[in-house]
């Protein structure tokens, strides 16, 4: 037997012939508004709520921090619970050839996305240290050193290599301009200039959860569009957007960005809304075709799946909460009252969204 054959089936039955469930197409069709606006609503106010002047004073401080919380716990659950364990049932469907179950082909995909992701960001840290440090500045990836500018937004703070950092009206400021003219010295124009040289990493993390978070959304809607269980599917997507998109959105709006990139957020908040009601209304486009039960299907939308889970299993893990509870010092400075309530904003999240993996 070679090794292309164990992944061709001996039987010429395909699993999921035919097109996928049409019943109850005009609710199938509302679907698509529906979850549009759950989707929107959920990525786009903690965006809002930050960015807007008219918005932003009216909504405490506390409404973000349970959005990001809560949000990193949506991100991780996914990762496991939505993403992860479905890869496992389509590339274990028995439906597949003998090949694809002699080897755990969905955790293989995982590991490799992992390490795919790893190396894009250390290749982007290397290059954002080596930016920086020609213009003087030191560049603390984690957030954790003394002085060091963080690239994961909360954590953010710079300061020139060197030289000592003045405030506007301070002595000396003017044989630091001399020394290096390129380093701006007044607080506003410092900071500025930090969060200048850490755009490029900020968007290519958001770039990385987004990426792994819109696949699943396709995924997701293509399969509402045609299953035969849509009743209780729809009502448990309509939530697990709202959330998921609330967990993307709390991290768009954390970015600090210079003002004209400020567009950033704002269309990552849009791109998350639209994803799964096009991936339904595609899905409806196709539904005398598409199954997702069929073979391809089941190999396609494992193998996405697998891929991104191993993204949003990264990027909960490293990014959210290392960055968020290990390496952050206000996190770590903080009293033991804001830690338990900040864990326990993220159990909440994770804990809702693992629950909702009972029927989707």
């Amino acid at each position: 037997m070679t090794f292309l054959s164990m992944f061709r089936r001996d039987d010429p039955t395909n699993c999921g012939n035919g097109g996928g469930d049409s019943t109850t197409f005009g609710l199938r069709i509302a679907s698509v508004f529906i979850i549009l606006i759950g989707s929107m609503f959920g990525a786009s106010f903690p965006v809002l709520a930050r960015r807007s002047k008219w918005l932003s004073p009216h909504v405490p401080q506390g409404v973000f921090d349970f959005a990001k919380y809560f949000g990193s716990g949506v991100i991780i659950a996914t990762a496991f619970i939505h993403l992860l364990s479905p890869a496992l049932d389509e590339l274990g469907s028995p439906c597949l050839a003998s090949g694809w179950a002699v080897y755990p082909y969905a955790l293989a995909i995982a590991l490799l996305s992992i390490f795919m992701i790893f190396i894009i960001e250390i290749i982007a840290f290397r290059w954002g240290t080596a930016k920086l440090a020609s213009i003087g500045l030191s560049h603390d990836a984690h957030g954790h050193g003394v002085g060091g500018m963080a690239s994961h937004g909360p954590e953010n703070s710079s300061q020139a290599e060197g030289h000592t950092v003045l405030n506007n009206g301070n002595d000396g400021s003017s044989s630091d301009e001399e020394k290096n003219p390129r380093v701006s010295v007044s607080d506003d124009s410092e900071i500025e200039g930090g969060v200048i040289d850490s755009a490029a990493t900020q968007v290519i993390g958001v770039a990385i959860l987004e990426f792994g978070v819109l696949l699943h959304s396709v995924l997701i809607g293509l399969t509402l569009a045609v299953t035969n269980e849509f009743k209780v599917l729809f009502v448990v997507i309509i939530f697990h957007q709202t959330f998921e998109g609330l967990g993307v959105g709390s991290r768009l709006a954390q970015m600090k960005l210079p003002p004209k990139y400020n567009y950033v957020p704002v269309l990552g908040a849009m791109l998350y809304g639209i994803t799964t009601p096009i991936g339904i209304a595609v899905g409806l486009g196709v539904r005398s075709t598409y199954n997702p039960d069929s073979t391809t299907a089941s190999i396609v939308s494992g193998i996405l799946d697998a891929f991104s889970a191993g993204i949003l299993i990264y990027t909960g893990l490293v990014e959210l909460l290392a960055h968020e509870f290990l390496f952050n010092r206000d996190m770590i400075n903080s009293s033991n009252w804001k830690l338990t309530y900040a864990i326990c904003c993220m159990l909440s999240g994770c804990g809702i969204m693992a629950l909702l993996g009972r029927w989707a």
